[in-house]
């Protein structure tokens, strides 16, 4: 039995910034082969960038949440170095706890761990249906090339025993080749000693073992090659056996950037998503080590892999994002919610859960005190909402007038839209009105009639703990 891809999800940012931006404000771009990159918003991480290629990808394969018995989340840049982040993922996906979870980090090979992880799930009959998450968003130093090629994105797969997307071979191969790519604990870049001719041996001959690991040739019309810049993957050509057309069917490096552990999967993605009959997908990490697998399509890959959309920015606009030249948090302190009244909240906050007075039917949200109808005190049961709603009232809040608490993601990412949003109950029966920020767009996008849907961002940093919650953003209609 070979594991299967049944659907597949994909996501990246909407900012984006070109070379022609950074040689503006450098005099020179160090990030071969790459035109422009993804830039993550004030408000999202890979935790967040996560939760949107898991959503995709469950749509895809028309899933709830409860259809999944085992989950991973891959980066090598995850919001905390020391944290269990798939439980938050979870929860926000609506995974059930009794599924079984795991993040892999601490490499760019850290997506095709997962990866190969589920597949070792299904294939020993520890798992009946696999979500494998893989988000990043590298960072260097300004001046470097880590942080020239440096991009955002994020990709899920559901893989089960059978489907329209086989993986028929895998091989992993390493060899001990430090600093080539590497974090320091406690810092927040990324670096490496920029020794050439040793980074790109360390490169080929992993990548070149893994491939020459397999039981067989492999012959793809498409190749998802690591790719930390626009060329490296390319050099690669030869000691994976592919053609440098084969790499570049479906290269997400040249308009996304570096994507880190997201970097296989993501193209892996937009290969299936495109129609490939056969992908090779190779990933390398620093240290070093790399997997291959061989991916053999039988039929259509459902798909929900939409990576075009972009904004652009300015090379200070880009800073501004990255909160490099905003102020620190205001004076002061903002109103403050314990984190065990946080925790309590959290089926409000991800996952849209109202509440029905059991006396005459209303919804309330958040499910709170007496019902806003009837007044009873009586105990609500627990409603999920449509997570697309409409826009019933909007203010812009600018400078000076977020609370405390917002002030330092306004300072990074500009003035944001407060709106009341009614949202419908998930089975149809009544309709909840609910406070909300806006994101993804400028204020004056978010006009009473709008269509919006709800998504997972950052709220705010308190404590050192990050709160993530829902946010709207407008959809076409």
């Amino acid at each position: 039995m070979s594991p299967a891809i049944t659907a597949v999800g994909a996501y990246a940012p909407r900012f984006r910034i070109s070379a022609e931006a950074f040689r503006e404000a450098w005099g020179q771009f160090q990030a071969s082969g790459i035109s422009e990159k993804a830039v993550p918003a004030a408000d999202e991480d890979a935790l967040t960038m996560a939760y949107e290629a898991g959503r995709r990808a469950l749509e895809a394969a028309d899933l709830e949440g409860e259809g999944v018995d085992w989950l991973a989340f891959a980066s090598s840049r995850p919001p905390l170095a020391e944290e269990d982040l798939s439980a938050r993922l979870r929860a926000m996906l609506a995974v059930p706890r009794t599924a079984t979870d795991h993040v892999f980090t601490g490499s760019t090979r850290a997506g095709t761990r997962a990866l190969w992880a589920g597949m070792d799930a299904l294939e020993a009959a520890r798992a009946e249906r696999v979500l494998v998450v893989a988000a990043d968003a590298p960072r260097g130093e300004p001046d470097d090339g880590v942080d020239h090629a440096a991009g955002a994105g994020a990709a899920a797969f559901v893989l089960e025993r059978d489907g329209p997307a086989t993986i028929t071979d895998r091989a992993e191969y390493g060899a001990p080749y430090p600093g080539t790519r590497f974090r320091e604990s406690g810092r927040e870049t990324t670096e490496g000693l920029g020794v050439t001719g040793y980074d790109r041996a360390a490169f080929t001959e992993t990548i070149g073992g893994a491939v020459a690991g397999l039981e067989a040739d492999p012959d793809p019309d498409a190749a998802a090659i690591q790719a930390p810049d626009g060329k490296l993957p390319y050099r690669a050509a030869g000691a994976a056996g592919v053609s440098t057309d084969a790499i570049q069917a479906s290269a997400t490096v040249h308009d996304l950037g570096d994507l880190g552990a997201a970097s296989v999967p993501v193209t892996l993605a937009r290969a299936l998503a495109d129609g490939h009959r056969s992908v090779l997908a190779v990933s390398h990490g620093s240290g070093a080590g790399a997997d291959a697998l061989v991916v053999e399509r039988s039929d259509e890959v459902s798909a929900s892999v939409d990576l075009e959309v972009g904004d652009s920015l300015s090379y200070a606009e880009y800073l501004r994002q990255r909160g490099v030249i905003t102020s620190g948090p205001p004076a002061g302190g903002g109103a403050y919610v314990s984190l065990p009244s946080w925790k309590r909240s959290l089926p409000q906050r991800y996952r849209l859960e109202a509440g029905r007075c059991p006396d005459c039917g209303s919804l309330a949200f958040p499910p709170e005190g007496a019902c806003p109808d009837c007044g009873s005190l009586t105990e609500y049961e627990s409603t999920p909402l449509s997570r697309t709603g409409t826009l019933e009232a909007a203010t812009t809040i600018s400078q000076g007038g977020a609370p405390p608490e917002f002030a330092p993601l306004q300072s990074r990412a500009g003035d944001y839209a407060a709106v009341i949003v009614a949202f419908g109950a998930a089975n149809g029966d009544g309709v909840a009105r609910v406070p909300a920020m806006g994101t993804d767009a400028a204020p004056e996008a978010f006009g009473a009639g709008a269509p919006v849907e709800a998504t997972i961002r950052r709220l705010y940093t308190q404590e050192g703990v990050t709160r993530y919650g829902f946010k709207v953003r407008p959809v076409s209609e």
